[in-house]
């Protein structure tokens, strides 16, 4: 794990997530990029540096959120982007190659009721970039015990574990697997994949309605320091890819959610 991208929205709140993306490359030898989006267009009339000024204050306004961390000796740069933030980040993933986004679930959405925010959800569903969502306040320690939950153990690509596999490794943790039996499910649904198993000390085979019951129904029992779950057309968010937001009362965590994509199996 090389590289982190941090997405840094107009939220108050932005150097906490940033302070957790630190502590947590600093423990794996990562580097991390602060990153800003703007949309500017010349119009008749108009300045023609009017992007670059805008470009230039929010370089101003990441290095502000910089000042207030500590950034220990990590390696941090500053990027801003004119145009769409999915065409940033994937503009950045395939010049600088992009291993994890660290972000909070609501960036500049104040909405008590949503998990994920516009900008937040746009970047977990419109993204094949591995995703760490840390809920706000919360201090970066190790994972002693992950819960990986999905509703097919299918996995066409081994890689797409690589995040999991290096959080894992690193820190000793305990790989719970939970495999959810949904309305509909087939049997090779039902095959997990030996990459998951041999990172894993249990499996569980639950039967629930949608993928995130059966995590209801186990979190209090697993205990888990990391939820990991796929992003796929068939998987945890099956129903909540149409929109960009979600609910909490859709989907909620009070732990970080690492989210692998597993779209293009």
């Amino acid at each position: 794990m090389t590289n982190i991208l941090v997405p840094i929205g107009t939220s108050a709140d932005a150097h906490e997530t940033l302070q957790y993306a630190v502590d947590f490359a600093n423990d794996f030898a990562a580097h991390i990029y602060v990153m800003e989006v703007f949309s500017a267009t010349s119009k008749t009339g108009t300045l023609a540096n009017v992007s670059d000024k805008i470009a230039e204050s929010g370089k101003e306004r990441l290095k502000a959120v910089i000042g207030k961390i500590d950034s220990k000796k990590v390696s941090i740069k500053t990027v801003t982007y004119n145009g769409e933030l999915v065409d940033g980040l994937n503009d950045i993933d395939k010049e600088i190659g992009i291993d994890l986004i660290i972000l909070a679930p609501r960036s500049n959405d104040i909405q008590d009721e949503l998990y994920l925010g516009y900008t937040s959800g746009r970047i977990i569903k419109q993204t094949d970039i591995p995703t760490l969502v840390v809920p706000k306040g919360t201090a970066y320690n190790s994972f002693r015990t992950v819960l990986v939950a999905f509703k097919s153990g299918i996995l066409k690509r081994k890689r797409i574990l690589d995040p999991l596999v290096t959080i894992v490794n690193k820190h000793r943790a305990k790989v719970n697997l939970l495999l959810v039996k949904t309305p509909g499910y087939s049997d090779d649904d039902l095959k997990v994949n030996t990459a998951m198993m041999d990172i894993s000390c249990q499996l569980t085979i639950t039967e629930n309605a949608t993928t995130y019951l059966g995590v209801l129904e186990h979190f209090q029992s697993q205990h888990p320091d990391l939820l990991c779950v796929f992003r796929r057309k068939r998987g945890f968010f099956k129903k909540l890819w149409e929109k960009s937001t979600i609910l909490k009362s859709e989907f909620s965590a009070p732990i970080p959610v690492l989210i692998l994509s597993a779209k293009k199996d």
